[in-house]
């Protein structure tokens, strides 16, 4: 029960492939002993793909956490006048997501979170996945990894052959490098070699 009494947020983005194996981690952390508040973007809360329907992604997040969904600037922006979080995670953590935090964009609840924690100088866990990581995005994953609160769970290239930009986290390591921020500590190494990637 390494997280008991810890209250973490989990925010998911629109890399739809990655939702099943997130809502996975969720559990993870909440065996732990976490309280975990779900938080989606506007295309998490509004999509319908062959990956499943916003609707049941939103049901899975409520049932599994107990908490209401987060789905709206509205909802998320009280996270930091009430110090709601003692962690969040963005987990997946998509190239947009990725390109409006580091130019501080705020156009959706996800991202209103994310200001919300670092108003409160508390950290933020990212897990990347994004087609344009070592792309046109490089230099925002560059301005992130260089910010204060901002964590990044190890991440690599998933398919250098065919997607030779394409970088994504390893979510094996997602708890550990919760941990780590929970300490105000980075985990190492930060880019390392992705599993079965061709």
């Amino acid at each position: 029960m390494r997280l008991k009494g810890r209250r973490i947020g989990f925010a998911l983005t629109g890399s739809f492939c990655t939702l099943k194996e997130v809502v996975g981690h969720i559990a993870k952390l909440i065996e732990e002993g976490a309280e975990v508040i779900p938080i989606v973007s506007r295309e998490v809360a509004t999509t319908d793909t062959r990956f499943g329907t916003a609707a049941h992604w939103k049901s899975t997040l409520q049932e599994l956490t107990g908490n209401a969904v987060i789905d709206s600037i509205v909802t998320a922006e009280p996270i930091g006048p009430k110090k709601l979080l003692d962690l969040l995670v963005v987990a997946p953590c998509t190239g947009n997501t990725l390109a409006k935090l580091a130019n501080a964009i705020t156009d959706g609840p996800v991202l209103m979170a994310i200001k919300a924690q670092l108003r409160n100088q508390r950290p933020v866990v990212l897990a990347i996945a994004t087609n344009d990581g070592l792309g046109m995005n490089a230099r925002n994953l560059g301005v992130l990894l260089n910010a204060k609160n901002i964590y990044m769970v190890p991440f690599g290239q998933d398919n250098p052959k065919e997607k030779p930009n394409s970088l994504v986290a390893r979510m094996d390591l997602l708890l550990d490098t919760i941990l780590y921020a929970l300490e105000g500590k980075q985990i190492q190494p930060i880019v390392i070699s992705y599993p079965n990637a061709s």
